[in-house]
């Protein structure tokens, strides 16, 4: 099915209409979703479904959640929020089966929106219990070869799926797109400057700068004419990940690329409680330090309980919307939405 013809609408009509023009589209969508079950469950997967209002939306550092609330019978009233990802209430069933399962969730990110991000999106994620995160991205080529066209067109990109996805350390990425020795300079933002030849912005500490040459030299260079997997990213970039045994400077982390886009980011789960909570305390404090207003939440005395009993596991997250982009041709996330409000 070719849909990429009508992508350059502009959908500013009336809803019918809209609806009407983007339906190529959103049976992309529907035959995308229906192939990602398909490779899933031939693969042992369970489908699973987990609460969308939760305690606990996520401990990522800078993400918005939305918030409501329970109202009991009685009156009393709970703060929930919406989740920001399904990962911590899947690891719980990971813990009490030692299933391999995947989800199509809806989530929320508040304060989000452009041509590839939506508040509310949905988010193909799936553990594979036993899985090294090797394993985890062979699985993760197989699976787009098996839902994508073989030539994938995207702005001025020309993916061929036919060959093999390339993998590449974030070190790697540094010395060949940036020209620098990244994991010497980890929490030093002068030394990262310097190797970088740039100028250190006021106020801009080393994750700052880290990312900005992510954004500006790293990203522009990968997943251009096949997809990338960019692994092995610094330990402080990594909160729900385990370090890497031979070299504890880095995470057992990979995000994969695709025609300007970031599709996926996966970990070899980290399962020491005592480390989690370290880590989930030091991000709580730098949230509050960096965005004091916003709303706080306990922390999750369940999924700590639970990550001594999960197997050695890897596990992803991918944006089935931005999926469903690559395999329609549709230019914007909008497009591949049924219902824009």
């Amino acid at each position: 099915m070719s849909v990429s013809a009508t992508s350059h609408l502009s959908f500013g009509g009336p809803d019918p209409e809209r609806i009407r023009d983007r339906l190529p589209f959103l049976i992309r969508r529907n035959l995308t979703m229906r192939g990602v079950r398909a490779f899933l469950e031939s693969r042992g997967c369970v489908e699973v479904e987990t609460p969308c209002a939760v305690p606990v939306p996520g401990e990522e550092v800078h993400l918005l959640p939305f918030q409501t609330e329970r109202e009991t019978p009685d009156g009393q009233r709970q703060p929930l929020f919406l989740h920001t990802s399904p990962e911590f209430a899947m690891k719980r069933i990971i813990a009490a089966t030692g299933l391999p399962l995947f989800q199509f969730a809806r989530v929320w990110r508040n304060g989000e929106a452009s041509g590839t991000h939506a508040p509310e999106f949905t988010m193909l994620e799936w553990y594979q219990p036993g899985m090294p995160l090797n394993g985890l991205m062979d699985e993760t080529e197989a699976l787009l070869k098996a839902v994508l066209p073989p030539v994938v067109h995207r702005n001025a990109c020309t993916l061929d799926l036919s060959q093999p996805f390339e993998r590449l350390s974030m070190e790697e990425a540094f010395r060949h797109h940036a020209g620098v020795d990244l994991l010497p300079t980890q929490g030093n933002a002068q030394a990262l400057a310097h190797a970088a030849g740039c100028t250190l912005r006021d106020g801009e500490h080393w994750e700052d700068l880290f990312f900005r040459l992510l954004l500006e030299r790293i990203e522009p260079a990968i997943g251009q004419t096949r997809p990338t997997f960019l692994t092995h990213w610094p330990a402080s970039q990594a909160a729900l990940a385990r370090k890497d045994p031979t070299d504890p400077r880095v995470a057992l982390r990979f995000e994969l690329y695709a025609a300007g886009m970031e599709l996926a980011n996966a970990f070899e789960e980290l399962t020491d409680p005592v480390e989690q909570r370290q880590r989930f305390t030091h991000d709580r404090a730098e949230r509050q330090q960096l965005y004091p207003t916003r709303p706080t939440w306990p922390m999750d005395e369940k999924l700590l309980h639970a990550l001594p009993h999960m197997p050695p596991c890897s596990g992803i997250a991918l944006g089935f919307d931005r999926l469903v982009m690559l395999a329609s041709g549709a230019r914007q996330i909008q497009d591949v939405l049924w219902i824009q409000d």
